[in-house]
């Protein structure tokens, strides 16, 4: 178990006989996120019952699948894979984001994710690769394959995305909250999501993203050269 120390900004984790401190600090890492509009019926499946999705059209919601390249964290230097849903607690707050499944490559990370915030991580094999006009990412869980998604990559000369705070929520010993901010250069934004390609594979999860209607358009694309970031501490709702 995780031994907590001090409260606020100031507050630390020993995890593996590290220490975390908040913020946790992402200094570079490159990111791919995929946005979809999705059944918000079928999406309130995967919430729990401490929240509700946030619907942008009626009966419809987002859910946004990415993954993450991290080179510079205080977590360490990993790969992550995001599925994500828009939220708001049942009793109340704002709306914010719902990390239904992130499966990491590295155990201190996943350890960390879990204890501290809560998150839904769990070691996976995660490849990433690049070539100078895509990034492929391959999901593998329990020997099956969950999907493969590609994404065209920007310029890393491409336009600055400035510093932006969200909530997201959890479930750590009950509903939970966290506020994290994130920024970057070489963001390119690709309405219509042109060149995303999804391939699901026979893993339970791909079923569940079939469920949801995936493989479909996406809303928007979006590919970040050198990402930003910081993870506050945990709050009990």
């Amino acid at each position: 178990m995780p031994t907590a120390k001090g409260t606020d900004s100031a507050q630390s984790y020993i995890i593996q006989g590290r220490t975390v401190t908040m913020p946790c600090l992402v200094r570079d890492a490159s990111s791919a996120s995929i946005v979809y509009l999705v059944p918000a019926d079928v999406a309130q499946r995967y919430v729990g019952d401490a929240y509700e999705v946030v619907e942008m059209t009626p009966g419809q919601t987002q859910l946004i699948v990415g993954f993450v390249d991290y080179k510079d964290n205080d977590l360490g230097d990993y790969n992550e894979v995001m599925i994500v849903f828009m939220v708001r607690p049942k009793a109340g707050g704002d709306d914010g984001t719902f990390i239904w499944k992130l499966p990491v490559n590295q155990s201190f990370t996943c350890e960390a994710g879990c204890r501290i915030w809560g998150f839904p991580k769990s070691i996976e094999e995660i490849d990433v690769e690049y070539t100078p006009a895509r990034v492929s990412c391959r999901l593998v869980m329990g020997g099956q394959l969950v999907f493969t998604l590609s994404v065209p990559r920007g310029s890393a000369d491409a336009g600055d995305s400035p510093d932006m705070e969200m909530t997201t929520y959890t479930y750590l010993d009950g509903p939970t909250c966290l506020q994290f901010a994130t920024g970057g250069t070489g963001t390119t934004v690709t309405p219509g999501g042109e060149g995303v390609v999804l391939t699901l594979g026979t893993h339970p999860i791909a079923n569940d993203l079939r469920a949801l209607g995936l493989p479909t358009q996406p809303m928007l694309s979006t590919w970040m050269e050198h990402m930003r970031g910081s993870f506050g501490a945990p709050r009990k709702l």
